[in-house]
């Protein structure tokens, strides 16, 4: 399950980087432990705009965790789209993080059997799941929804000029899952009810952040290893 705790997961070389980067100008020196005392010194410190030049110019010569990297990048664009929650930037991060690595893109919670592949049997499998199970799979189909029509949104068009869905049936699925799982007990206990309904209400504006990030910032290897949805 996917969670907004990337900027719990920083790394001693996450944190200094960001020393480094900082100290290269006087005025925008930090310590190590206003990094990791403050964490409301932290997130100020993240929104610094000499952060998010240095992973764009040295990209190829990185040695930052996943999570810092995608956090400074979502945080950077949704900013200049006018979704300032920290919370949000943070999911996203997490998801991103998450589905880069393309084994962990299908739903975890089919039961026993193999992990649901496609969006459509994802959606027959809520008719026998459990309240817990009908969480995890529309947190997935959301989250899916929101990876696929955000980083591969050429690649979703393209495949529905042959019959498959397009970009407005994932965002009206991917905005109606994220809607049903904020009313869950689960996203409340999990501190991620504010953080859905967010990505419900801005579903399109979020897919469109992401579209930003990956025709101009990120270059995620490859497409979505299957498709999302079988008529």
């Amino acid at each position: 399950m996917i969670k907004a705790n990337c900027r719990d997961r920083f790394t001693g070389d996450d944190f200094e980087f960001v020393v480094r980067t900082l100290s290269k100008s006087e005025r925008d020196t930090v310590n190590l432990s206003e990094l990791l005392t403050d964490a409301d010194t932290r997130d100020s410190i993240l929104d610094h705009p000499r952060l998010v030049e240095s992973v764009l110019e040295r990209q190829a010569s990185l040695s930052i965790s996943p999570q810092l990297y995608f956090y400074i990048l979502i945080r950077h664009v949704l900013k200049e789209t006018g979704l300032n929650d920290r919370g949000v930037s943070d999911y996203l991060a997490s998801l991103l993080e998450t589905f880069s690595q393309t084994a962990r893109m299908r739903s975890p919670a089919d039961g026993n059997s193999n992990p649901v592949q496609y969006v459509s049997d994802m959606l027959i499998a809520l008719r026998n799941a459990s309240p817990a199970q009908s969480f995890l799979i529309r947190a997935h189909v959301g989250n899916y929804s929101l990876f696929i029509t955000g980083m591969f949104h050429e690649t979703v068009q393209s495949r529905s000029q042959r019959g498959a869905p397009d970009v407005s049936f994932y965002e009206e699925v991917g905005s109606t899952s994220f809607k049903a799982v904020a009313r869950h007990q689960l996203a409340r206990s999990c501190e991620l009810t504010g953080i859905f309904e967010s990505l419900a209400d801005q579903f399109r504006a979020v897919r469109c952040a992401l579209n930003r990030i990956a025709d101009s910032l990120v270059h995620l290897d490859g497409v979505p290893p299957a498709p999302a949805f079988r008529p």
